[in-house]
């Protein structure tokens, strides 16, 4: 999973460097303040995703006596870090040129390059995307559930994985600013309407924002502490089902520490006194059965509440 997750991040920034190169020069040429926005959206996204790269990097150090359950979440914290400071702060330049280019509107040089540039980076995110499409089904297909198709929305509010969700997010976002900025330089240049340059750069900003929201929103969410996804509860409860404890558990609780570890705690009413076997071993045979159903899942823990 972790493989996945660092691929589907590399291949967004391979792709947002060359696009932001491509569109700087495009909006040098032409003077679009679209096309300028969308190389600081682009930008903005390879910050993105460096950002993404140091968290997880730095969430791969081993457990110390400080942080003996390891670093897993200083995913989640770059996240945030992410959404807060570049997002919001890409949107709000975005809106700004907008605004500033509606005060002053001015005609656009050299608009078949623009579009030839905004063709390019079309297919540069939409390759970006497919990588993180193809990725996210692949998790998906390791806990199929009630065996009804996931959509990519609905895997994005289930994910626990911010490398995932945020570059899933990233390039559809990427791909409505192309589609934004096209229709602003078309406006501009065939209808002479000099203001559809601004509003689609204004509209790109508001993306940027809407984008931030979303992704601090269900980072928020995975800091304060998300049980894992309800396909894999299940397979979990089936694990407890064939290890003999079905009935005689008054809870599982799970936790997700970080994208790669998940901590589940069981409160075990009685332990099986027909059995010979120890109750250390008993419940050493459980934790395995559990363990075995996801590599993620590193710690599980039992508690037993007074009868």
């Amino acid at each position: 999973m972790a493989g996945d997750s660092k691929r589907v991040v590399y291949a967004a920034l391979a792709g947002n460097v060359l696009v932001a190169a491509s569109k700087y020069v495009a909006a040098a040429l032409s003077g679009s303040s679209a096309m300028l926005t969308e190389a600081v959206h682009s930008s903005a996204d390879c910050v993105n995703q460096l950002l993404l790269l140091i968290g997880t990097r730095r969430s791969e150090k081993k457990a110390d006596r400080s942080h003996p359950f390891g670093y897993d979440g200083e995913v989640y914290f770059w996240a945030f870090v992410v959404a807060v400071m570049v997002l919001l702060a890409g949107g709000a330049v975005s809106i700004y040129q907008g605004i500033q280019e509606l005060r002053h509107p001015h005609p656009i040089d050299s608009f078949i390059l623009s579009l030839v540039v905004l063709a390019v980076s079309a297919a540069f995110e939409g390759s970006s995307l497919l990588v993180g499409y193809r990725a996210s089904r692949r998790v998906v297909a390791r806990h199929p559930g009630d065996g009804k198709r996931v959509s990519m929305w609905r895997f994005i509010k289930l994910s626990k994985d911010p490398n995932m969700y945020e570059s899933l997010l990233e390039d559809t976002a990427a791909l409505i600013g192309i589609a934004l900025a096209t229709i602003g330089i078309l406006g501009s240049v065939l209808l002479k309407l000099l203001w559809m340059d601004a509003a689609a750069s204004i509209g790109i900003g508001l993306l940027l924002l809407a984008n931030s929201y979303v992704i601090a929103d269900a980072t928020r969410s995975l800091i304060a502490g998300e049980a894992v996804a309800p396909a894999l509860q299940t397979e979990i409860e089936d694990a407890l089902k064939r290890a003999g404890y079905a009935g005689r558990c008054s809870y599982l609780k799970s936790l997700h520490l970080g994208p790669n570890t998940i901590i589940i705690a069981v409160s075990v009413l009685q332990h099986d006194r027909a059995n010979d076997t120890p109750v250390a071993a008993q419940l050493d045979a459980i934790a395995t059965e559990v363990k075995r159903v996801d590599e993620r899942i590193r710690h599980v823990f039992f508690a037993f509440p007074e009868q």
